[in-house]
This record gives structure tokens, sequence and C-alpha cells, in this order.
């Protein structure tokens, strides 16, 4: 796999696909664990500044491989011991509007989101 490709015009290179996939597990572990003991709130990011802001591009692959390991491995731990009373506990998460999702939804789209993303790379 080539991680140092150049990306289309308005597409992402390999290392800035890791990188919205390291953004996006940040984002949902704070749902997750603020699902916990919250309801309503909206919580969203804007994925191509973030992608823009943290310089993905020119970072060490092996840091950022890490650390999209270990952002992974949190949730995991998060969603194996969440409290069943809690997985229909909705926040918003929309960017345009209001869009409410549970936990479970949540959970089950960042999982689809991921092997999205990750099928990009294989293809590359």
């Amino acid at each position: 796999m080539n991680w140092e490709n150049e990306a289309a015009p308005g597409k992402w290179t390999n290392k800035e696909i890791i990188g919205h996939l390291i953004d996006s597990a940040h984002i949902n572990l704070q749902r997750f664990v603020r699902c916990t003991y919250e309801e309503g709130f909206k919580l969203i990011y804007f994925q191509e500044e973030w992608v823009q802001a943290q310089h993905y591009r020119n970072a060490d692959l092996t840091g950022l491989l890490k650390l999209w390991e270990l952002v992974n491995r949190q949730i995991v731990r998060v969603l194996q011991n969440y409290p069943a009373d809690r997985t229909q506990i909705k926040c918003d998460n929309g960017g345009d509007g209001p869009s409410f999702n549970t936990v479970e939804f949540l959970a089950n789209d960042y999982i689809v989101h991921m092997q999205h993303h990750l099928n990009q790379l294989i293809l590359s």
C-alpha cells in the first residue's frame, strides 16, 4: 500500500483517510461516553476542516496507526461495558440540522463508516 500517495484534487491521501478515522473515533468515543450520563446534546465535527487542521498528510505513519488502534480499543472497552439501559439514548449529530440518533445506531454506523474507509485504503 502506498501511504505517501498523492490524492486527486478534493480527495484525501491514505494518511488523511486514517486521520479522518482517528477524528471519527474521537468524536464517537465522546458521544458514547456522554450518552452514559446525558441525553440530547449536540456533537458534530467538520471532517474536512479537522483533517486539514491536523496535517495528517505529513504525520508519522507509525504514530497515526497506533493512535487509531488505541482510540478504537478504548471504544471497544466502553461499548463492551455499556449500560444496557442507555443504548437507546439519543444525541444530535446532525451538521445541517437536528439529527438525533441512538447509541446503538451510532455504534453500528461507526463500524460501517470505518469499513467503508478501510476499503478505500485496500483499493488504493
